[in-house]
């Protein structure tokens, strides 16, 4: 036992040594090609002294990251968030210039700006080699691990779960946003995605589900993690009781949507139970919070949303990385667009403006916070983690579904899944994962981009208003906007888009190709003679138009050429719905039901022979409505789990599922069989992201943090896993993902 110290104690040095040494070549090297930084004294000192400088200086700074970093990233933590990203640098500059003050004899002079540029390649070098002594040595990083999981339960008074096959197994929920279930077999298939790939292919299985007529993340990341969206009609609509506009990424909307459904289910949600909530709209009721948009309007220290930034930035070689990852994204925004123009690629909208910086929040930092956050999570043993990858999301509204543009995004969240797969084998638990989207992506030309005028023009041209001679623009109403404006602590759609102005004219709000049309003089919802006497040529108008598919008027679905069908009326809904797939009759019944549906609803015309749709907003890839695979997502699920049930319609029924799989923890588990050939492997644990909350992260000095986040790099560098085989047809596959080409078991259709 004795001799085992010793040896660890004696690894643990020589890292540290060969860290120091390795910071010591880095700061001569930039002294000798920096003009403004200088490690000798004005009149000479010899190679042995300048050397001795740099290394006092090297060993200086690393200490004063250790101690003060923390501390100073703590008292900032009120900062909005990517104010603090930015503030990272000068406090690390600082960091420098103390500790060259240090050096005896004033040796050293560094100009500011210049103390930024080597702070900053100092902590990125030290990050990179602690990564690589890590790696090469697995036992001591597993150690590490341990006793990092260990200090942060102690610190929040937390019994740590018994290790090994005693303690039950946490359950890792990953939101991989708006990847259909078509899509996860193609990027399989053709090798985008082999982590998720070598999954399916030993211990898990997948299947698609349905969506509710509003596929958004709003209804269905509600009713996943608080088991009800009832009465959330679309993203956006008006609520005449109260004469205000909700919108599920505005945070105040967010938090009213969380306490109605709480009010309606009587529970508190998902991840009640030592459960934690990551870049999510909801929390799901979690006391771990990270990035959650319905607690993001809170001001001052309760606003434990925020704190996954402070874990984050605590490190700041982390704060390199990521800001080199952002502006390496924005520049690759910015070269795409250009190419997309170039070429004359058609559909096509317009990218520019504060766009390439919202990508690159959404695939860099979003990103690579959130993934911070589940790995926290993953070593202090919490018992349910739910979390949500925006990135492929927002590049498909603006790129398409299928493209170079989103193959790049899938690959990198493939490798996020690489690195929460290895972390995992460290936790002090095991860990099921289970991968889940909550939408597809429909591709289409916009409504404005293929009739020459948006939904709000035809509708003002129906009711005999005046429209502008100018088409003007909807606002796209992507996750990732609303993430940037409230790491700014800025509001979201505030003003008049919130709170339409009194008068007779109609409110038109767009959700993707889905759009809803209120009447604020019309008290209570308008029957369809109501609209008709008012605007007596609108109905029709909309109904003929070849952009539109149908229309939903107080319980009567209307088509073109006058065709009409009550939803009271068995069988008449689901003929002239039936382009739109199986469920969509049940689909817009059950919304026809809820108490803010507006009066007339409009989903935009489908193509079911080539899958496209028409946004009413700024998007190519979009999704909202009825129509293609913006309805189809996936669940994923290991093959230890029960499977999930025949028919998954609506994201209560998915919220159901996964509140069983929670329960399995503690009781017996019903095995799936794996197909002819393949090895199950116990749960292999679950993609996904690194930050911690506040309390946790106050015992974490920033080697330490450097020890969990930088095998990232060498992670996300190294190939993990062949693709997936071909899977003949007609396999008997239980359930299993098949490749692309090959016709998917599917019961839902």
């Amino acid at each position: 036992m004795g001799r085992g110290r010793w040896r660890t104690a004696g690894s643990a040095l020589v890292r540290v040594l060969l860290v120091w040494a390795v910071s010591t070549l880095t700061m001569l090297a930039l002294a000798g090609i920096l003009p403004d930084f200088r490690l000798q004294s004005d009149d000479g000192d010899s190679i042995t002294q300048i050397g001795l400088t740099a290394a006092w200086a090297a060993g200086a700074f690393g200490l004063l990251s250790a101690l003060v970093w923390p501390v100073l990233v703590r008292a900032l933590l009120l900062v909005p968030a990517l104010v603090l990203g930015l503030l990272v640098f000068f406090l690390n500059g600082s960091l420098l210039l103390i500790a060259l003050s240090l050096i005896p004899d004033g040796r050293s002079e560094v100009a500011p700006e210049t103390a930024v540029v080597v702070a900053a390649v100092m902590s990125a070098v030290a990050s990179a080699t602690s990564t690589a002594l890590a790696v090469r040595d697995d036992e001591a990083y597993r150690r590490r691990l341990y006793r990092l999981a260990d200090r942060r339960r102690r610190r929040q008074g937390r019994a740590g779960p018994a290790r090994g096959g005693q303690a039950p197994p946490g359950l890792l929920m990953l939101q991989l946003d708006g990847v259909g279930y078509e899509e996860l077999r193609r990027a399989c298939a053709d090798g985008l995605m082999p982590t998720v790939a070598g999954l399916l292919d030993g211990s898990h299985r997948a299947r698609t589900w349905r969506t509710d007529w509003s596929s958004q993340t709003g209804a269905s990341q509600l009713g996943i993690l608080h088991g009800s969206n009832f009465d959330v009609p679309a993203f956006r609509w008006y609520e005449k009781d109260t004469g205000e506009v909700m919108v599920c990424n505005r945070p105040t909307s967010a938090a009213e949507l969380q306490r109605r459904a709480i009010g309606r289910t009587g529970d508190g949600g998902l991840l009640t139970l030592d459960g934690a909530s990551r870049g999510n709209l909801f929390s799901g009721g979690a006391d771990q919070l990270a990035l959650v948009l319905s607690v993001s309007a809170r001001r001052g220290r309760a606003n434990r949303s925020r704190a996954g930034y402070f874990a984050y930035f605590s490190d700041p070689a982390n704060a390199v990385r990521t800001a080199g990852s952002f502006v390496t994204e924005v520049v690759r925004e910015v070269v795409q667009s250009l190419r997309a123009r170039i070429r004359g690629d058609r559909p096509r909208v317009s990218r520019g403006g504060l766009y390439p910086l919202i990508r690159a929040f959404a695939t860099v930092v979003e990103r690579d916070v959130v993934v911070a956050a589940v790995i926290g999570d993953m070593l202090a043993g919490r018992s349910a983690v739910y979390a949500d990858l925006v990135a492929y999301d927002e590049v498909a509204h603006h790129s398409g579904p299928r493209g170079r543009d989103t193959d790049r995004v899938l690959q990198r969240l493939d490798r996020s899944l690489a690195l929460i797969v290895r972390v995992a084998e460290h936790a002090p638990r095991r860990y099921r994962i289970v991968l889940l989207s909550d939408h597809g992506q429909s591709p289409g030309e916009t409504f404005l981009g293929r009739y020459g005028l948006t939904l709000k023009d035809l509708v003002r041209a129906g009711c005999g208003l005046p429209v502008s001679r100018r088409a003007g623009r909807t606002r796209s109403g992507a996750e990732a906007r609303a993430a940037v404006l409230a790491a700014l602590h800025r509001p979201v759609e505030e003003g008049e888009e919130a709170h339409p102005g009194p008068g007779s004219d109609p409110v038109v709000l767009a959700s993707g190709n889905l759009a809803l049309i209120s009447f604020p003089d019309i008290p209570g919802r308008a029957s369809r003679a109501r609209v008709e006497r008012a605007h007596p040529a609108l109905l029709a108008t909309l109904a003929n138009h070849p952009g539109v598919g149908f229309l939903l008027v107080d319980g009567v679905v209307l088509g073109r050429d006058g065709r009409a069908a009550r939803l009271d009326v068995p069988g008449e809904a689901e003929e002239l719905l039936a382009p739109f797939g199986p469920g969509a009759a049940q689909a817009v019944r059950r919304t026809d039901t809820f108490p803010h549906v507006a009066d007339v609803m409009v989903n935009s015309a489908y193509d079911p022979l080539t899958g496209t749709v028409h946004a009413f907003e700024e998007q190519i890839g979009s999704h909202g409505g009825l129509g293609g695979e913006q309805g189809h997502p996936f669940l994923m699920w290991p093959t230890e789990l029960s499977a999930p049930g025949e028919e998954l319609t609506g994201a209560e029924a998915v919220h159901a599922v996964l509140r069983r799989w929670l329960r399995e923890a503690d009781g017996p588990q019903v095995p799936v069989a794996a197909p002819a050939g393949a090895a199950v492997g116990g749960p292999v644990t679950a993609p996904a992201v690194e930050a911690v909350t506040a309390p946790a992260v106050q015992a974490v000095t920033a080697p330490a943090v450097q020890a969990v986040t930088a095998p990232a790099v060498q992670a996300v560098e190294e190939p993990v896993g062949p693709p997936v085989e071909e899977t003949p047809p007609g396999d008997g596959n239980n359930g299993s993902l098949p490749s692309a080409g090959v016709p998917a078991r599917d019961e839902i259709r």
